[in-house]
């Protein structure tokens, strides 16, 4: 199977109802849990990397990286997305890189930092659309600003977050600015915000209607019905992993992440991708130092790794199968990026998300 567009795996789980999990990766053990899961459970695949990951990772060894999956994993639909890109440059070298999909990122300014106007978000994001679908790559654009409905701050994640509190209104997505963003820019794809927040300090209690806002996703849905919406940090920040964590040496204080049951109910209404990174981190951490304390003589670090790798393609396994992706990766279309060119410079993709 070749490198996809984001927009070839997000069509066909609009056409079937599912939602694709899209996990940030940051070295070779979260991308081998990753693929090995959605390689068992026959799955579509969005792998993400922010520009702080690749920064770790550095460009060049991702490229490789990202070649090495398609020839291990062949037979496994892969998009390869920028996640929250922060200006044009940002997306334009993924797309030299090989991403198949980019977001630009324009609900801040190019700092990371500072909330940005309509005006400015349409404009960056519009440029970045012209440029991807040409060379046939998809884009996810984003309005609403991620961050808590409870205390009206954000968690930063990997150098990307509003600094200090912001009010309710600029905090969920208003359902009549996103049908008209989508309008202007011609994006494939659109993040909203409705509560949700990166990192594993979501909530203080398990979420209501007060501080995860469905009821608005319901209604983009309603105005924007062919649009694939996006959910931002949806890890559910699983109780029994903050448990081992704790067990085995770490300090994390009780919290809530997004339960399944809302990510499912969010993907019946039109939410067809789902960004997950803290799980992976919870599940890697936790193992990891339950390995020391079990054997603390160990010094391999193949064997610590290995583990934290299998914790991670259970858990990736466990979402495949929970938002319906599971079952689907082999009847994804083999549409190689210069058709979807094609496709856009016709009209015929915009004409599906109007």
């Amino acid at each position: 199977m070749m490198l996809v567009a984001m927009r070839t795996i997000l069509d066909h789980a609009a056409e079937r109802g599912y939602g694709v999990p899209a996990f940030n990766i940051t070295n070779m053990e979260t991308l081998q849990g990753v693929m090995t899961a959605a390689y068992n459970s026959d799955s579509p695949v969005i792998l993400q990397a922010t520009r702080s990951a690749r920064a770790y990772m550095g460009d060049v060894m991702l490229r490789h990286m990202l070649n090495a999956v398609l020839e291990t994993w062949p037979t496994v639909p892969v998009a390869m997305h920028q996640d929250h890109g922060n200006n044009f440059v940002t997306c334009q070298t993924a797309i030299d890189l090989g991403f198949s999909s980019v977001m630009m990122d324009g609900s801040l300014e190019e700092d990371g930092k500072t909330p940005a106007s309509f005006d400015y978000n349409v404009r960056t994001t519009a440029s970045v659309v012209g440029a991807a679908h040409a060379v046939g790559v998809s884009v996810e654009g984003e309005l609403g600003v991620l961050g808590s409905l409870e205390t009206g701050a954000a968690e930063p994640e990997d150098g990307h977050g509003f600094e200090g509190t912001l009010e309710k209104h600029n905090l969920v997505t208003d359902p009549a600015d996103a049908a008209r963003f989508v309008a202007e820019t011609d994006v494939d794809a659109l993040a909203i915000a409705i509560g949700t927040s990166h990192g594993a300090y979501k909530f203080s209690r398990k979420p209501t209607n007060e501080i995860l806002a469905m009821e608005t996703l319901k209604e983009i849905h309603r105005r924007l019905p062919s649009t694939h919406l996006v959910m931002h940090g949806a890890s559910t920040v699983p109780q029994d992993l903050q448990d081992m964590i704790n067990e085995f040496g770490g300090v994390i204080p009780q919290t809530f992440g997004v339960p399944l049951e809302e990510v499912e109910l969010g993907i019946k209404y039109g939410v067809r991708k789902i960004n997950i990174d803290t799980d992976i981190r919870m599940a890697m951490t936790g193992t990891i130092r339950r390995h020391f304390a079990e054997k603390p003589a160990s010094f391999d670090i193949r064997g610590y790794l290995k583990t934290a790798a299998k914790a991670t393609e259970a858990l990736c396994r466990e979402r495949y199968e929970r938002f319906g992706s599971a079952g689907n990766g082999s009847k994804i279309p083999q549409i190689t990026l210069a058709d979807m060119a094609a496709r856009y410079s016709s009209g015929s993709l915009a004409q599906r998300l109007a």
